[in-house]
């Protein structure tokens, strides 16, 4: 099986939902000698692109993008191994991320895309996941003494969440101990600034270009 059928069969485990399949898909391009970002990029995350689109034309519903964002990270989960080893280890100094998907969100589409390219730039990443509580973004925070605090919202109707984390920071009296980054598809730069967050990343590259920025 060429690369190009590897990266086309790990594509279509997504739009399947066969999380059997996608495991294959990554499993057949370790053994081909891939580069997983290449696969991810091209192939799983490709795939959750045509089902959030479809998703947003209300051609798809919510269960259909859980079982292929569910799809996707069984994938993932395999060749994260090998994702690591390309990356600075832990503890190198670069920083450490707790990132998750707002409270009341449960995608997790980009979000994980950008935990992994954030690993493999060599950051200690803690990822919460999907319909994270504002409240445990600030817990975890301090409970790995984070550097920065990233949330991700998909929707509109969830990302007044995101001003909670700014809120509960400077209840705490710890707002300028993190950093704050904020993401997602309906997520601008005028309203990071609106809320006060330190960063706006638009998509995986744009968040490890401005955490090096804002870190170093």
């Amino acid at each position: 099986m060429s690369n190009e059928e590897i990266i086309e069969k790990a594509r279509n485990a997504v739009l399947e939902y066969d999380a059997d399949s996608a495991v294959e898909a990554a499993e057949e391009a370790i053994k081909a000698g891939m580069n997983p970002v290449d696969v991810i990029a091209n192939g799983f995350t490709k795939a959750m692109n045509e089902i959030a689109a479809k998703y947003e034309a209300k051609q798809l519903f919510l269960p259909h993008v859980v079982a292929a964002s569910d799809a996707m990270t069984a994938g993932i989960d395999v060749l994260n191994p090998y994702l690591e080893k390309m990356g600075v280890s832990e503890g190198s100094g670069l920083g450490t991320i707790v990132i998750g998907t707002i409270e009341g969100d449960i995608h997790s589409i980009g979000k994980d895309i950008v935990a992994i390219m954030l690993k493999i730039a060599g950051y200690n990443v803690v990822n919460l996941g999907r319909d994270v509580p504002v409240k445990d973004f600030i817990e975890e925070a301090k409970k790995h003494n984070a550097d920065v605090i990233g949330s991700s919202a998909l929707m509109t109707s969830t990302m007044v969440n995101q001003i909670r984390i700014e809120e509960l920071l400077k209840e705490d009296s710890v707002r300028d101990k993190f950093k704050t980054m904020v993401g997602g598809a309906p997520v601008t730069q005028d309203w990071a600034d609106k809320i006060g967050a330190d960063i706006y990343a638009e998509n995986a590259s744009d968040s490890v270009n401005k955490l090096k920025a804002a870190l170093n």
